[in-house]
């Protein structure tokens, strides 16, 4: 594995930190996730919905697989002395707490650069270390979605803003965080200088929005979130097929994928149509565009489209629920989903994979979430605790 013999202490709760931890645990990092009393809240997160109790928690094991989980409570000076031998010789440390809290439990930055120096330090929040509102709480929904300007524009006019899908922009931010730790060890191997990481949903969200933020900046607008039957680009747009199922065009080269539609659709007569006779006239004619088309697609079924659009080159994309996306070939090909076996033997479950594929290492998709504590003892033994030790400070709390 790419990260064998890599040490990262996670101190995380919820998502955005844990993922990044379970990003450098699927590649073969030993990443010890030091958890409170209480555990981590994910834990419990999805206990019931709708008052159905869950049998299994998956967005935990998503981000939580292939760790070894230690109970300390940093509340007491033995957890904090603790915490700290732990930190002493390791490669990474990855936290999501809030700086207050941080400096708190003597986790921050200058005080754990100062006890390893070549540390790399990251730091995932919702709005970042510095700046007025650094203590904030955030959460995806808040840093992400709905102050970094994601939901302003998706929301249609005359619309409400819709909610976020669980652990959208953590996971993107958990993937940035990932991509600066790595620059950062690099950055040690060739120096021996550790530093800082440091990654914000709100920075995340404005990054991934950056050519909306760019256009507002430079030209003074970015461009609003439109309703599907006033898109000025009718051929990059959802269209509903005759058995209920959606269709996306990617005409995105307007001009040459403007007569492929019409020939697939077995209307070459709209070429000659003066409303749509290039992308200037279609935008202006938009509405009314987007109603021929829709009275088009409504004749045949999706697959049927899928077969004539292949047969011309005719860019798309099906519109797929999770139950389809599960069983898509090319997402099982592209390495989407593993099946892993069952613990009881009763055949497999599908997971979720990694974002990267590595072509001489596998990642550990199939490893097991640690129960709460699960590991305390035997990493504890492991920085040189005797098991005298180890019962002391469980008698006083420090650990369970």
């Amino acid at each position: 594995m790419l990260l064998n013999g890599v040490r990262v202490i996670e101190m995380g709760i919820w998502v955005a930190g844990p993922a990044a931890g379970g990003i450098l645990a699927d590649w073969g990092a030993d990443v010890v996730k030091i958890e409170p009393p209480e555990g981590d809240p994910m834990r419990d997160a999805l206990g019931k919905i709708g008052g159905v109790a869950l049998p299994s928690n998956p967005p935990f094991a998503l981000d939580n697989r292939a760790k070894r989980s230690v109970v300390v409570d940093a509340r007491t000076a033995e957890g904090r002395e603790l915490i700290h031998r732990l930190i002493a010789d390791a490669d990474i440390f990855l936290t999501n707490y809030r700086r207050e809290a941080l400096e708190r439990m003597g986790v921050d930055f200058k005080t754990l650069s100062e006890l390893n120096p070549g540390l790399v330090y990251c730091s995932v929040s919702g709005y970042g270390l510095e700046g007025p509102d650094r203590d904030r709480p955030g959460y995806d929904i808040g840093s992400f979605w709905a102050r970094g300007g994601i939901a302003h524009l998706l929301t249609t006019p005359g619309s409400d803003p819709v909610p976020s899908r669980g652990g959208f922009g953590d996971h993107v931010t958990a993937v940035t965080a990932t991509a600066g730790i790595l620059a950062a060890l690099h950055h040690r191997e060739k120096t021996g200088e550790g530093q800082l990481v440091e990654a914000s949903l709100l920075r995340t969200a404005t990054y991934t929005l950056g050519w909306d933020y760019s256009m507002q900046s430079e030209l003074g607008f970015a461009l609003p979130a439109m309703s599907r039957s006033r898109s000025f680009m009718p051929t990059t747009l959802c269209y509903k097929c005759g058995d209920d199922r959606w269709i996306w065009l990617i005409g995105v080269e307007m001009e040459r994928h403007w007569p492929i539609l019409l020939k697939a659709l077995g209307r070459e007569d709209l070429a000659e149509d003066e409303r749509f006779e290039n992308a200037r006239a279609r935008a202006q004619h938009t509405e009314e565009l987007i109603g021929t088309l829709d009275a088009e697609f409504i004749k045949r079924s999706r697959d049927e489209w899928a077969k004539r659009f292949d047969e011309v080159d005719l860019w798309w994309a099906p519109i797929q629920t999770p139950a389809e996306v599960l069983e898509d070939p090319q997402a099982l090909a592209a390495g989407s989903f593993v099946d892993v076996p069952n613990a009881d033997g009763s055949g497999t479950t599908r997971k979720v994979s990694g974002p990267i594929r590595f072509s001489g290492s596998a990642g550990r998709t199939d490893a097991p979430i640690p129960e709460l504590g699960q590991h305390t003892d035997d990493i504890l033994r492991g920085a040189g605790l005797d098991d005298a030790t180890i019962q002391e400070l469980r008698d006083k709390g420090a650990i369970r």
